[in-house]
């Protein structure tokens, strides 16, 4: 929702998955969290301790009211920890906060609440502004298999070591910084700067691909499932069962996603090159050629492409003809087009 990558939503399932069974083996019983109740991340670590140990319990520390009496917010806290001798700081080297984890960060509250507050007060810290980019174009080379990147540049690379290279190649190229006005789970509406320079580059890379392999209505339906999956991660529900038969539907999509990418970067924009070895592609440059075919070929033969415009012709006159047809539209208060 709004157009960035939500690597914070995705983290939360990893961070509680991992908290869980490390705090089991320790004995613990209560997980505590410190996501205000203003936010997503409150209902994220709750609903998936629920889900992943339902005897454990949880603890918000920001939603017990006699904890709010005493510290209404950040600043009231960080006061508190510096009296008893344990720096702390709030808002004085920086005016917003920020979440960080391997695919992105999340820059929001403080001053960045305020809509007259340009994006631009952020300071970058995976990416750069694009005029701090470099001024030549840098080329990329990216290979997938069945979805997932596994060679940049000719080195085959483990998913980490992906991570990390996207991050600085993107990164250095001024890729992946985002404003986001977004529908919060609770209602409300938030703002944030994201960066994700890695997401960026490795999904538009992939997004060539799945163009080049899948059909029409694969396209619509993995663009469904792609959204459907996004809004469970935002709202917490990674390891819902709709979530896991969506995704499981994503896998069969993406078992044809495989082909080598290259890219030009320049100043925060990606350019495709070209795209190569894609065994599943539907991309045929005789079907799709402009110019006259040389010889007999199977393919399109433009001469057929007759009847099927005289039955799409039947449907546009009944529809003239019904009263169905608005050829122009009312604008403005004066009725005019």
């Amino acid at each position: 929702d709004g157009g960035y990558w939500n690597t914070t939503g995705l983290a939360r399932a990893v961070t509680v998955r991992g908290l869980l069974d490390e705090m089991q083996r320790q004995g613990c019983t209560v997980l505590s969290h410190g996501a205000t109740g203003r936010g997503n991340d409150q209902i994220r670590f709750e609903r998936y301790t629920n889900v992943l140990s339902p005897g454990f319990k949880v603890y918000a520390p920001w939603r017990d009211p006699a904890l709010l009496k005493e510290f209404p917010g950040r600043k009231q806290m960080a006061d508190y920890l510096m009296s008893k001798g344990i720096e702390a700081s709030v808002g004085a080297k920086k005016r917003y906060s920020t979440d960080a984890n391997l695919a992105g960060l999340s820059h929001e509250a403080e001053d960045l609440e305020f809509l007259t507050t340009s994006s631009r007060i952020v300071e970058p810290m995976m990416t750069c502004w694009p005029e701090d980019a470099p001024d030549s174009v840098e080329k990329v080379s990216i290979t997938f298999s069945e979805g997932f990147a596994h060679i940049i540049n000719g080195k085959e690379l483990s998913p980490l070591e992906m991570m990390r290279e996207a991050n600085k190649i993107g990164g250095r190229n001024g890729l992946g910084m985002s404003n986001a006005m977004e529908n919060r789970v609770i209602g409300t509406k938030s703002r944030g700067v994201y960066e994700a320079p890695g997401m960026d580059l490795l999904g538009y890379a992939l997004s060539q691909v799945y163009q080049t392999v899948l059909d029409k209505r694969s396209s619509d339906l993995f663009a469904q499932l792609s959204r459907f999956v996004s809004g469970q991660i935002y709202d917490g529900r990674y390891f819902d069962p709709s979530t896991r038969a969506a995704l499981t539907a994503i896998d069969m999509l993406a078992s044809r996603a495989s082909g080598k990418v290259d890219i030009s970067l320049y100043k925060g924009t990606a350019f495709i090159d070209s795209i190569t070895n894609v065994p599943h592609s539907l991309y045929v440059e005789e079907f799709a050629s402009m110019e006259a075919d040389e010889g007999e070929q199977e393919g399109l033969d433009p001469s057929s492409a007759q009847g099927f415009v005289e039955v799409q012709r039947c449907e546009a006159i009944a529809l003239a003809k019904a009263g169905h047809i608005q050829a122009r539209r009312k604008i403005g208060t004066d009725g005019e087009d």
